[in-house]
């Protein structure tokens, strides 16, 4: 009876193990997982000479929005699009608010005509993704 007991003892210790084994490289697997640092802080300074031209400023957002999605791809959070995916990491990103403005407005530049875009949104939208960046580990 007491080596019967033991082996189930030493059966649910093992499972239990097991089971935090698991977890651990589950967390590991998405948090530990190395960015590319030098590749997300080229394209970054490539899309930042297109805020020279006001013509240009369009592509920079859509620029900066596709760069964040690629790191949150990176890191493999979840979702079919970039919303699903900023909703899975929004406990990494510090100012959700900020990443939500930036993203909106790309969604307007590229499903609306005739977006007027004003200096202080391309700075907002542009600083909010860039800080997401730095939350993911990307810059």
């Amino acid at each position: 009876m007491n080596d019967m007991m033991n082996s189930t003892v030493l059966a649910v210790g093992a499972g239990l193990l097991m089971a935090l084994l698991v977890i651990v490289a589950g967390v590991i697997s998405r948090r530990g997982r190395k960015m590319n640092m030098a590749y997300y802080e080229q394209k970054w300074k490539e899309l930042q000479k297109l805020l020279k031209d006001t013509a240009t400023w369009p592509l920079a957002i859509i620029d900066a929005d596709k760069l964040l999605d690629k790191a949150l791809k990176d890191r493999r959070f979840k979702g079919k699009t970039m919303g699903e995916r900023l909703v899975a990491a929004q406990r990494e990103i510090k100012y959700n608010d900020e990443v939500w403005f930036g993203h909106k407005l790309r969604n307007k530049l590229v499903h609306e005509s005739d977006i007027k875009l004003r200096e202080r949104d391309v700075k907002d939208a542009l600083l909010g993704i860039k800080s997401a960046l730095k939350d993911l580990g990307a810059l």
